[in-house]
């Protein structure tokens, strides 16, 4: 990947990234490894992460799949407690784990509501949670990956757009409750990223062409958000905390229509 920062910005880091195996948060924990921070990613099922694992391990770190549902507070806890074990510290968590699909409230189930809020917003507090304590024993970062869609009335996505404004909330909240702690929470809200199982689900040729036509001219590639992952997890963001930083090349500005149209 294109990076703007020293090879040995997060050496001698540890991160947790939940959603870690795949897309964006694929991405990410490459990117982190790269620049020398050792990693646990976690996922429901294991084989999602192994390969990923064995990517990260070839760049020279300390990697670990752990599997977990992060809806469920006791197997989060247990995954982050056994991270520590293995690679003895944690600086940085990265909340990664969604899910999303496209149904209008009139036809969206109270399960298929509850379900996404479980895993983006519940997910995001248990793995917060489950990570505090170690956090707290010499500072750190958490960043929570959230999405565009609570900031214009988004057809067909009333779930996650519920969720993630309630992700953004909870950053807001948390950085002024762990701040003290020396423990900084900040959030990246990307748009569509070209090639995520995401856009590939979630939008028509029709709305990426769409995407195409906004200020920058192109979708975000899964670089774009772990440069700003890399930033916002470095001491170079040391005084940043509260914010969730858009990446998306101003799109959102011009545009609320549903993903599939």
């Amino acid at each position: 990947m294109k990076t703007m920062f020293r090879s040995d910005l997060l050496a001698g880091r540890v991160a947790l990234i939940t959603g870690g195996g795949t897309g964006i948060c694929r991405g990410i924990a490459l990117a982190f490894a790269a620049h020398g921070c050792d990693l646990a990613i976690v996922s429901r099922t294991v084989e999602h992460l192994e390969p990923t694992a064995a990517d990260l391990r070839a760049l020279g770190v300390r990697a670990f799949a752990y599997a977990a549902d992060v809806r469920n507070p006791v197997a989060v806890n247990e995954a982050v407690a056994a991270a520590v074990a293995g690679l003895g510290r944690l600086d940085i968590l990265v909340n990664g784990a969604a899910g999303n699909f496209i149904c209008r409230a009139e036809d969206l189930s109270p399960n298929g509501f509850g379900t996404v809020v479980d895993i983006d917003l519940k997910g995001t507090f248990n793995a917060s949670k489950a990570a505090l304590p170690y956090l707290r024993r010499q500072g750190g970062s958490v960043l929570n990956i959230s999405a565009t869609l609570p900031y214009l009335g988004t057809v067909g996505q009333v779930h996650a757009s519920a969720a993630k404004a309630g992700v953004d909330s909870l950053t807001r909240t948390l950085a002024c409750e762990w701040g003290p702690y020396g423990i900084r929470v900040n959030g990246i809200a990307p748009g569509p990223v070209e090639g995520t199982e995401g856009v590939r689900r979630l939008t028509s040729e029709a709305s990426r062409a769409g995407a195409l036509k906004g200020p920058l001219g192109r979708l975000a590639v899964v670089e774009d958000v772990a440069n700003a992952a890399l930033y916002l997890s470095s001491e170079a963001a040391s005084f940043v905390n509260g914010v969730t930083l858009v990446v998306d090349g101003g799109l959102w500005l011009r545009s609320a229509s549903i993903p599939g149209d």
